[in-house]
C-alpha cells in the first residue's frame, strides 16, 4: 500500500512540475528590465507640432542631434523690388522686420497705408473719433482729439475730399525690439476747406485742388496677434 501511495505521489508531483514549466514558458518571467507598456498618446504628444506660429522649435542638446538644415542668410536681391533699392537703409530695415515677422509683405503694407491715410484724413475732417481711435496710437489720437475739440468749440466744420493719391513710398523702416516702424511719404491732391458757424468758408476753397505732402510713421508690435498697424507720428513733408 505504501508503494502504491508513493507511485501516485510521484506521478502528481511530476504532473505539477510539468504544468508549472509550461505556464512559465508561455507567460514568461519578470527580470526587472521589462519595457513599460506602449502609450500611443504619449508617443503622439512627443512629436505633436506646436499650434503657435510664434514658437520656434530648439535643437535638442547632446551628441545625437538630428542634422539641421543650413540657415539661409542671403536675402534675395529682388525681395523689395519696387519698394526699396537693394542694399539701401530702407531695404535693411525691411529685412529686419521680415526676420521678426516672416508674414510681412511690404507691398501689402503700402496698400494698407494708402487706405489708412485716406481714412484718417477723412475721419479727422468729419470729427469721427471712433475710427480715429482704431487707427492711431494714443499720443497721436490725443493730439487729433484736441484739435477736433478746439474746432468744435469755435463752431467750425472741416471738409476734405481726395482727388488722388499720387505717390506713397516707404522712406524709412526699422525694427526696435519687438516694434516695427515704417515711415511712408504720401503725395496727394485734395480739396480742403473750413467753414464757420454760419457756413461761410474761412479757409481753403471748395474749388481749389491743393498738393499735399505728408510723412507718416506707422508701428506694430510683431509679437502681438493684432495684425493692424497704427499711426504713431506725423509731419508735413517737402
Amino acid at each position: 500500500m505504501q508503494d502504491v501511495f508513493d507511485i501516485y505521489t510521484i506521478i502528481f508531483l511530476a504532473l505539477a512540475v510539468f504544468i508549472f514549466l509550461r505556464l512559465r514558458s508561455v507567460l514568461g518571467q519578470r527580470t526587472g528590465r521589462e519595457r513599460p507598456p506602449y502609450d500611443p498618446y504619449s508617443a503622439r504628444d512627443s512629436v505633436r507640432p506646436s499650434t503657435n506660429d510664434n514658437v520656434v522649435a530648439l535643437p535638442s542638446r547632446g551628441g545625437a542631434e538630428t542634422p539641421q538644415k543650413p540657415i539661409e542668410t542671403a536675402e534675395p536681391v529682388e525681395r523689395w523690388k519696387g519698394i526699396a533699392e537693394a542694399g539701401s537703409a530702407v531695404a535693411v530695415g525691411l529685412d529686419a522686420i521680415a526676420r521678426e515677422d516672416p508674414s510681412f509683405d511690404a507691398k501689402h503694407f503700402v496698400d494698407g497705408a494708402r487706405s489708412a491715410y485716406e481714412m484718417i484724413v477723412t475721419a479727422y475732417a468729419e470729427g469721427d473719433r471712433r475710427n480715429l481711435k482704431n487707427l492711431l496710437s494714443k499720443d497721436v489720437y490725443d493730439g487729433f482729439d484736441a484739435a477736433i475739440r478746439e474746432r468744435e468749440a469755435k463752431g467750425e466744420t472741416s471738409e476734405t475730399r481726395f482727388v488722388s493719391i499720387d505717390k506713397s513710398e516707404i522712406v524709412g523702416a526699422e525694427q526696435r525690439g519687438r516694434t516695427a516702424q515704417i515711415t511712408v511719404r504720401f503725395v496727394s491732391q485734395l480739396v480742403s476747406l473750413t467753414r464757420d458757424r454760419s457756413g461761410a468758408v474761412i479757409e481753403g476753397s471748395p474749388d481749389k485742388v491743393t498738393d499735399v505732402t505728408d510723412v507718416w510713421t506707422f508701428a506694430r508690435d510683431v509679437s502681438s496677434r493684432d495684425p493692424n498697424w497704427k499711426l504713431v507720428a506725423t509731419e508735413a513733408g517737402q
